[in-house]
């Protein structure tokens, strides 16, 4: 009876040693995951910099630490129609984009590139919080389709020889105002000027490595 005991013990001895080992496995893995999402991040963040920096300025954009290129107010208030100057600043500015994700330092971890739209809070008179947000999630999502839809239809050799890995990551994506952004870091009354913009970014991969 003590014998049996005694190696009941020891196969829970071996089994607690087991999913320490697994565990231990499992952290690296993970730590190994998030720190090359990390270094991924901040190389890609150097080289938007170095490819749009000079730009940065004219074009009314900046480029945030999460690798988002932020267009502020290139529509007129309650318009999806691309302004012919924001037209001038696209067909610069995307090819250049898509040339540099699309180099092998950085392609193969890209899950999607989002084209969102964002608007700011409000609707004429309107007083009815459902009808604000779903009228500005249309909006917001024709100007980003406006903006995938030019950028799509480009007459640049660079773009037409990728449209088969564009059709795979491009998106477009209303955000209506779930993002608005304000004046003050206090966060208590919107710019909504600044609201009504357009982002471009990356989404990587989930399964980073491999």
């Amino acid at each position: 009876m003590q014998t049996n005991e005694n190696n009941w013990l020891n196969i829970a001895d071996i089994m607690s040693a087991l999913m320490m080992v697994f565990m231990f496995i499992a952290v690296a893995f993970l730590y190994q995951l998030l720190n090359e999402k990390e270094v991924y991040k901040v190389e890609l963040n150097k080289a938007l910099h170095v490819e749009f920096d000079k730009d940065l300025k004219k074009w009314q954009a900046v480029i945030t630490d999460d690798n988002i290129i932020r267009f502020n107010s290139p529509f007129q208030s309650g318009s999806d129609e691309i302004p012919i100057s924001y037209g001038e600043i696209l067909s610069d500015f995307f090819p250049r984009y898509i040339k540099l994700l699309s180099s092998n330092e950085f392609k193969n971890e890209i899950a999607e590139i989002r084209v969102e739209g964002h608007t700011s809070y409000g609707w004429g008179d309107l007083k009815d919080e459902k009808s604000i947000y779903l009228n500005n999630m249309d909006l917001s999502q024709k100007r980003a389709s406006n903006v995938l839809a030019y950028c799509y239809g480009l007459e640049d050799n660079f773009i037409k020889s990728n449209w088969h890995w564009l059709q795979k990551k491009l998106r477009a994506n209303g955000m209506s105002y779930s993002n608005i952004l304000y004046k003050t870091k206090a966060k208590k009354q919107q710019d909504a000027n600044r609201s009504r913009r357009v982002e471009f970014k990356v989404a990587v991969k989930e399964q980073f490595s491999g």
